[in-house]
Parts: structure tokens; C-alpha cells; sequence
């Protein structure tokens, strides 16, 4: 039996046929705050190769409570706890840098970020040193979950790791590469964010190699609040369900459920919020997965887009001086600012849809752009608080 190879021709032909139109792209295409071409289908295209996670599987981590020892093997640790033992523990408290003992049964990850706010625009060197003293297995992390919560684009979101990542060899030289935690918030743009995270192991990867490593980047990623709402807490569960899903997917080494509730935050809030995870592992086994998606041609096509133009960027802002210097000036919460801004337009207008926001029901807008954002500020900003 011979089977017939269809080209991409043959198959625009068809589609061109069937939709009775030459222009099948400008039906079929759909605009996205990315700027990346989504084609409305894809040919076999070059297999990027498969880049490992650091963990054999994705660290469900829950916020610590009374309770959970026996369900959870990863804890997020906002005080210091004692008498954990064969833990993942990740420190999410600048205080307890200079208190927490590290234990020989427990692995420790630093989630605390030593780049100061956008004011100071600087290193903190006596919390880096105190966090390089301790015994971790990583000691500096490398926020980014602050800029997706502020309303940047992946693209810059992956700009800025990397920046501060070359912001830190600058300081402490590349051996401060193996000792970083990459902090990622997940949206709700499903293979977009799955696309994200390959993307970075890509470009983390080969900047590495500009120090002469090789190195794949250890990341922890958690639900954001951009997308969330006050009013009806079930529909945030829906959307952080599906960001925790293209975390697993695109390959984190931990994840963390944010509490769904924005206000009236519960025990058994955040009790549900964390066993979205456990569901999510056990049911569907997602979170084993090296590289799940690698052989799909549209997730490879994004993950190449974003990679090219996330290094792109990076070359411009070191070319102009660095993430830092760009800080100081303002640049940086420039750009995010006119992203954001984009971002809650198209919710206003309705073109990204928010259910029980600006969709079933539509609320009234209560503050404007100008209430909610600052050119001068990088703060987090929930989309929904245009209607609250």
C-alpha cells in the first residue's frame, strides 16, 4: 500500500476551495497581545530537541498548614516551621534568611528575590550573601511573577528573567547560574504558557553557554492573579486549574496553587487550591511528563517564536545597559505599562473574555486606566478590578 504526501499547497488549495477565498490567512488568523503568528494549521515542521526538567517530577508545593504533612511532599514556607522532615521546603519569607536551620533530611529552594523595587533598582548584597551562606540547593531566585501579575508580555516576561540573570553573573560571576529559582506566574493563555516555559529552557540553556555551561534552568511556577475575580471565586478554580496544567505540561519543577479566593480566604480555600494539584498529578499523570507537548507543530512553532524574540529584546536592553539601568530610568515599567494598558483594553472591549467580569454577566466599569495603572510603578493589577 503507497500512500500519497500531501505538500502545504495541496492542503491551502483545499482550504482555499472549501472556504471559496484566496486570502484563507486573513479569515482563519486571529490576533494575539503576542504579536505571534498562530497559522490556522501547521505542516511538519523541524522537532526542537527535548530539554529535561531539573526534578524527576513536577514538586506539588502547598502553603503550609496543620495537617497536610501526610499529603504533601512540598511545602511553601512563609514562617519557620520545625519538625518537617524529607521535604522539598521553598522559602518564601526574606525573614527567615538569616533564622531558618537547614535540616539533612529536608532540600531547600530559596523563592526570595534579592533584586530590590524599582526605586532602588539594585542588588541587595546583604541579603544575597546571607542567602549564599545557607545551605540550599538553590539559594537566589529570579522573580518574574511580579511582571506577569502587572500585565507583561511573555515576551518580556522571559526578557526579564534573563536580564537578571545576566545582572547576577555581572555580580557574583556564572557560578551563580546553578543556584538560581526561576519564579514564574502561569496565565490563562493555555498552550501560550505551555509555550513559555519550553521557551525559556531553550534560551536559559544556550545562555548558559555563553559561559561555557550547560545548564537547564529550575523553574517554580504558580497561578496568577492577573486573571482573577472577587465575584464568583468558582470561575478563578477553572482558570487556575488550566495554569496549572501548562505548567506541568511545559515542564516546571514545582507548582503552587494560589488561593482562588481573592477575599474570605479560608483554610478549606486553600486546602481545595492546593489539591487542584493532586488531581490534576494523579488523574491525568501530567506532571512526570519531560516534554509532552514536543512533536506538536503549533506549540513548537510559539515556543520558537517566543524564543527568537525574547532573545531579540535581550540583546536590545543589554545593548542599552541592562535590565538594572533600564529600571532606573524607567524603561522597563515603561514597557510593561503599555502592555497592561493593551491588555485591560481588550478585556473593556471584550475581546479577551472574562466570565462573571465583562462576560455573563457584564458589570458596570468602575475604574478607569489611569486609577488602576502607573507608568512609573511595576504593581500587580488584577484585570477585574476595572469592574470592582
Amino acid at each position: 500500500m503507497s500512500f500519497i504526501e500531501n505538500t502545504l499547497e495541496d492542503w491551502e488549495n483545499l482550504v482555499k476551495k472549501q472556504l471559496k477565498t484566496e486570502n484563507i490567512y486573513e479569515i482563519l488568523s486571529k490576533d494575539n497581545l503576542e504579536n505571534i503568528f498562530v497559522k490556522p494549521y501547521y505542516q511538519n515542521n523541524k522537532k526542537t530537541k527535548i530539554l529535561p526538567k531539573v526534578e524527576e517530577s513536577t514538586h506539588l508545593v502547598a502553603e503550609y498548614q496543620d495537617g497536610l504533612e501526610e499529603q504533601a511532599f512540598a511545602f511553601l514556607l512563609n514562617e519557620n516551621i520545625e519538625a518537617l522532615d524529607e521535604k522539598a521546603l521553598f522559602v518564601n519569607n526574606p525573614d527567615l534568611a538569616e533564622h531558618i536551620l537547614t535540616d539533612k533530611t529536608n532540600r531547600y529552594f530559596s523563592l526570595i528575590d534579592v533584586f530590590s523595587d524599582d526605586k532602588m533598582a539594585e542588588i541587595n548584597d546583604h541579603l544575597a550573601g546571607e542567602l549564599l551562606s545557607k545551605a540550599f540547593e538553590r539559594q537566589i531566585c529570579v522573580d518574574i511573577s511580579l511582571h506577569q501579575n502587572a500585565g507583561a508580555s511573555i515576551i518580556q516576561q522571559l526578557t526579564f528573567a534573563l536580564s537578571k540573570s545576566k545582572e547576577l553573573v555581572e555580580k557574583f560571576g556564572a557560578e551563580i547560574l546553578e543556584k538560581l529559582v526561576f519564579r514564574f506566574a502561569i496565565g490563562s493563555n493555555y498552550f501560550f504558557e505551555i509555550a513559555k516555559l519550553r521557551a525559556f529552557k531553550y534560551l536559559f540553556n544556550q545562555f548558559s553557554k555563553e559561559f561555557e555551561k550547560d545548564l537547564i534552568p529550575y523553574m517554580f511556577a504558580e497561578t496568577s492573579f492577573r486573571n482573577k475575580a472577587k465575584n464568583d471565586a468558582e470561575n478563578n478554580l477553572i482558570r487556575s486549574t488550566l495554569e496549572l496544567a501548562s505548567a506541568m505540561i511545559g515542564g516546571a519543577d514545582a507548582v503552587f496553587s494560589n488561593d482562588y479566593k481573592i477575599e474570605n480566604k479560608t483554610e478549606l480555600s486553600k486546602e481545595i487550591s492546593f489539591k487542584q494539584q493532586v488531581v490534576l498529578a494523579y488523574e491525568s499523570i501530567i506532571n512526570v511528563f519531560e516534554d509532552a507537548t514536543s512533536g506538536s507543530y503549533f506549540v513548537e512553532d510559539i515556543t520558537q517564536q517566543f524564543a527568537e524574540k525574547s532573545w531579540k529584546l535581550f540583546l536590545e536592553i543589554e545593548e542599552n545597559g541592562g535590565y538594572l539601568e533600564l529600571l532606573k530610568a524607567g524603561e522597563i515599567q515603561k514597557m510593561i505599562f503599555e502592555q497592561a494598558v493593551k491588555e485591560q483594553s481588550w478585556v473593556e472591549e471584550g475581546k479577551i473574555k472574562l466570565i462573571g467580569v465583562n462576560l455573563y454577566p457584564k458589570l458596570e466599569k468602575k475604574n478607569s486606566v489611569e486609577e488602576l495603572y502607573n507608568s512609573n510603578e511595576i504593581k500587580a493589577v488584577r484585570l477585574s478590578e476595572m469592574f470592582e
